[in-house]
Parts: structure tokens; sequence; C-alpha cells
């Protein structure tokens, strides 16, 4: 392995003491979650939440594997029962209520950001908002998905995706914004 540059943060070369640093910032990164997920405007049945923002830059920042482990984290934290999601609840039955599709999203929408950025999706603003609105796509699908079993296709829609339009314009313009701000930075840190 090299330690070549990389598009995130997180260097694929595993120095000593990098199992370490993964878990700190695995760490930090829930705690991120924790703080996006208490951040709401309430709306029946999914609140919302800077939670997206939150998973797209965690993804854009650490990459595919690191970004996945930390949602992993965060939603392992939810299902034994600390109060880290939106609601005042945790627990296996929170994770199975209406918000549940929306955490599976979050997991596999890291992921997926993370994977992009690694190939360079967060060096420019088109690519990097190509980046978090698959993100968001991702997120909504597993969302929508879930409430439509529940809820039926239609109220699905009206509840669980339409009113969410302009905040998620919104929060990936920003999240894109901050993945290129985070890569210019740590670029200027590798040169300094």
């Amino acid at each position: 392995m090299t330690d070549r540059p990389t598009a995130t943060f997180v260097p694929t070369a595993k120095p000593t003491g990098a199992l370490l640093r993964g878990a700190a910032l695995a760490f930090v990164g829930a705690l991120v979650l924790v703080v996006s997920a208490k951040v709401q405007v309430p709306f029946y049945p999914v609140p919302m939440t800077l939670q997206t923002l939150a998973v797209l830059t965690l993804g854009a920042l650490f990459g595919p594997r690191l970004a996945a482990a930390t949602v992993a984290l965060y939603l392992g934290e939810g299902l034994i029962g600390l109060p880290v999601f939106a609601g005042a609840v945790a627990g296996p039955a929170y994770l199975v209520g209406p918000t549940g599709g929306y955490l599976v999203g979050f997991l596999l929408a890291a992921a997926l950001v993370g994977f992009l950025a690694e190939r360079g999706w967060t060096r420019g603003w088109l690519l990097a908002i190509a980046a978090m609105t698959l993100g968001h796509v991702v997120i909504f699908a597993a969302g929508y998905a879930w409430l439509a079993v529940a809820l039926g296709a239609a109220k699905a829609w009206a509840v669980g995706v339409v009113p969410f339009f302009a905040a998620t314009l919104a929060k990936t313009l920003l999240a894109a914004a901050l993945a290129i701000a985070a890569r210019r930075f740590a670029a200027l840190r590798r040169v300094g």
C-alpha cells in the first residue's frame, strides 16, 4: 500500500494506529449523527432533520468503509436503546417504525457517496452535487419503499417525500459545498 493522496480525509493506507484513528473518527461521526438527529422540524410520520446532510458529508469525508461503519455504529447505538434517533425513543421498535427505511438508506447512501468521493466526485461542483443527489435518492427510495408498505404508495409519497423537497435541495448543495471545502482543506494540509 502507498500513502498516495486520496479523495477523502481518510487515507487508504493503514499506518500504525489506523484502527484507533478509524474508531475515533467513527465515534465522532456517530456523535455528529446524533446531534443532527436532534436538530429537527417535527413532521409526521417522519421528522425533518439534518441527518441526511450529516450522512452524505460523512460519506464524502470518510470514504465508503468508514462512513458505512460510522452509520452502522449509530444504528447499533439506537438498536440497543441509546437515545440517538430523532424521536425520544430508541430500540428495535424504532428501527422498524416509520423511519426505518430512511435509516437503512443512511447506511447505503454513506457507502455510495464515499465510493463516489474516492473516485473524485467531490473535486468540482457538478459531480459533487450529483453524488449528493444520488445519496439523497438512495435515502428517499429506501424510506419511501418502507413507508409505502405501511401506508400505501400515495400516502407514503405525500408524507415521506414531498414535504422534504426544498430542504433536500438545500442539504444537497450544502453537503456538496462541505465536501469540496474539506477536499481543498485536506489538499492544503498535504502541501503545507
